[in-house]
């Protein structure tokens, strides 16, 4: 990758108590729920959250209880786990509405399932580069980090006026070679109790101090000091930014003003609506298809697993400084219809990305079965991924956060 000038990329991650990843956690938290009881459960489930409302939805085939009073538990375990326990603010796990309403899976689904098949058409895309420690992009790694850290503040009551519902995202200035060079801008929006608004009814300076101070800055020196180039400097709400220095970190934090109303009270939420926070930020590609709520014979999440999995031992073996890879399925078919590889042209010497895809199928068991046994999946381990990001985070359940392979593959590689 080349360029002759620096240049900005953005991402973004939302927090645990962001609508749409409400619905997410409590879709994860059931399939959790179903596999704990049987391994073998086909679960495609889809919640909606609103004012005072959850709807689950969706088919799911198990041996587990799912009578109506053991959804409603798990639904509102989950809401209380996040953080919603306040009913005046229009959503919380005691006075929550919930409507059920769960069938079978599709015979016609099962038919190819059943023999190994995947659960479902589709294309997946995996992603992987030497920015950071855990070889993710740099912008939704930082983003992620700093949804994390606001979770931590608020349960632990370090910052006394926050709420679950927040939203941050990260501009990165990088350089020619596409290195990163510095932060340029963090935005952070987060719901908030009026303890923390002026006498104008608006979100006050004050807070928004402490927010710099107590979440980005530490956040943003734990994980790269050497990007921290400029002061901070707080930029308000319809304030112009002509008059900031070029080199300081713009923090744009609750720019609307004000963010009283918030979760689902505020805006509707719906499982599978963040996908890019999901990936990779926008920096790899994303086939579309949402991974929350699903079981792992949907290869839309397993697939999805494998090909991050794929790309993170590439890079990790020093094959490549960066590393895409595309895998596709047809339904009721269990081997791939194609493995693409792309690496920007950051392939070490000698190496070149047809041979990346021999290798890989050399190494990685591909077929749905194969990803299913690799990655040891048939497991409760998906609530967790439902929030700060599927990828990047090295705990002992994130099996497609190894790098494992990458000593074979460096041997086979000849390197």
């Amino acid at each position: 990758m080349s360029s002759t000038k620096c240049f900005l990329f953005t991402s973004e991650s939302v927090s645990m108590g962001h609508p749409d990843k409400v619905a997410d956690q409590i879709s994860d938290a059931i399939l959790d729920h179903c596999l704990r009881s049987d391994d073998r459960s086909r679960v495609a489930c889809e919640t909606m959250v609103t004012t005072d409302l959850a709807i689950v939805s969706g088919e799911i085939t198990t041996k587990a209880d799912l009578s109506r009073e053991t959804v409603d538990r798990i639904i509102r375990d989950m809401v209380r786990e996040i953080g919603y326990t306040d009913p005046s603010i229009g959503f919380a796990a005691k006075t929550v509405q919930v409507h059920i309403n769960l069938h079978a899976q599709s015979p016609d689904i099962s038919m190819g399932v059943d023999v190994g098949g995947a659960g479902d058409q589709g294309m997946m895309f995996g992603f992987a580069c030497r920015e950071t420690k855990t070889l993710m992009p740099l912008p939704i790694y930082l983003a992620h980090r700093l949804m994390e850290n606001h979770a931590k503040l608020r349960e632990a009551g370090m910052i006394k006026f926050l709420r679950p519902d927040a939203k941050s995202q990260v501009t990165v200035e990088y350089n020619g070679d596409a290195t990163p060079n510095r932060i340029h801008t963090v935005v952070i929006s987060t719901q908030h109790d009026k303890s923390a608004m002026d006498s104008k009814g608006l979100f006050s300076n004050e807070a928004r101090q402490e927010i710099i101070d107590k979440l980005i800055i530490p956040t943003l020196k734990a994980e790269r000091p050497d990007l921290l180039k400029g002061d901070m400097v707080s930029v308000l709400p319809g304030q112009a930014t002509d008059g900031i220095p070029a080199s300081a970190i713009r923090c744009h934090i609750n720019p609307t003003g004000n963010f009283e109303m918030g979760g689902p009270h505020g805006d509707c939420g719906l499982t599978g609506r963040k996908i890019i926070v999901d990936s990779y930020g926008g920096r790899g590609r994303h086939g579309g298809g949402a991974f929350s709520g699903k079981d792992p014979t949907k290869v839309d999440r397993s697939a999805a697993y494998m090909a991050r999995y794929i790309a993170k031992n590439i890079v990790a073996a020093g094959l490549a400084q960066e590393c895409e890879v595309q895998l596709s399925y047809a339904i009721g078919y269990p081997d791939p219809l194609n493995i693409w590889v792309n690496t920007n042209g950051t392939t070490a010497k000698g190496i070149n990305d047809d041979q990346l895809v021999e290798l890989i199928r050399k190494n990685f068991q591909l077929t749905p079965k194969g990803i299913i046994e690799s990655l040891n999946l048939r497991r409760p381990i998906y609530k967790e991924t439902a929030r700060n990001g599927h990828f990047g985070r090295e705990l002992p359940n994130f099996t497609w956060e190894k790098t494992d392979k990458a000593t074979a593959l460096k041997k086979d590689a000849g390197l």
